[in-house]
């Protein structure tokens, strides 16, 4: 069995984000950088299944963006993966979700992949496209918001996260797509002999230009923080006193009260 996943970096959300000067993504300027939230479930469940199998899949992990995206890739490679792909971008904030799969596609359609992992989305984008775009690119079965999966025989089964705390149940024959949502599993920590032992993996590094045939079909535009808006008011006294000030706000700033 082979096996992808495709990673993302992106900014820890502690950060604090400005615009950048082309008014197109944020300043990237003293940003901490991370691993997609999403993809590290990915990772996880990847490496179960070929702890499962005997560690007898191949598990390429795949990453696109400049060179400090490497340092997402060797802790994925220290999570478990075999190997890793680097497709070298210094513009991919640029690329819209349509072509972010394509690169994906491209690099995978030739290489017998049986399984593929990704993210649910993105935490700095969140399209919750590129996914779906490879498996349709590629012609496979897919399943998004995973929160449940096994495999056996050829079958992958998942429990699927739908909308009002449903769950679905699906059964893909490989090959196959997963997009894996919080809950999934619990992301291991490398320990430091593993790490070390991510130094001596391979990195390939490809160019995008190898890899990219499509034109962007939805660009950005403009990228801009929310309009400012008042401050709240504190009110702060007796229960009594602030039900008297409440209602005298509301009549005053509001229709609710008459």
């Amino acid at each position: 069995m082979k096996i992808l996943v495709c990673i993302k970096q992106v900014p820890d959300m502690e950060s604090r984000f400005k615009p950048s000067g082309d008014g197109l993504w944020f300043d990237e300027t003293d940003l901490a950088w991370r691993m997609n939230e999403y993809d590290e479930y990915a990772v996880e469940q990847a490496v179960q299944l070929k702890e499962q199998l005997g560690n007898e899949p191949e598990l390429t992990v795949l990453s696109i963006g400049p060179d400090r995206v490497v340092e997402a890739v060797k802790k994925a490679l220290a999570m478990g993966a075999d190997k890793a792909v680097h497709v070298q971008d210094t513009v991919v904030h640029q690329k819209d979700p349509w072509q972010i799969a394509s690169i994906i596609a491209s690099y995978a359609r030739d290489k017998g992949f049986d399984l593929i992992f990704t993210g649910m989305q993105s935490q700095d984008r969140g399209s919750a496209q590129v996914g779906v775009l490879v498996a349709e690119l590629l012609s496979i079965a897919c399943a998004t918001t995973l929160v449940g999966f096994s495999y056996s025989d050829g079958v992958v089964n998942v429990k699927r996260e739908l909308e009002g705390g449903l769950k679905g149940l699906v059964s893909l024959q490989l090959p196959a797509l997963v997009t894996c949502q919080l809950g999934l599993n619990v992301p291991r920590y490398p320990t430091l002999p593993n790490i070390m032992k991510a130094k001596k993996k391979e990195i390939e590094a490809i160019p995008v230009a190898n890899l990219l045939g499509e034109q962007a079909i939805a660009p950005t535009v403009e990228f801009y923080p929310p309009a400012r808006k008042g401050g709240g008011v504190v009110l702060e006294g007796d229960v009594a006193d602030l039900a008297q000030k409440l209602v005298a706000i509301l009549k005053e700033k509001t229709t609710v009260v008459r």
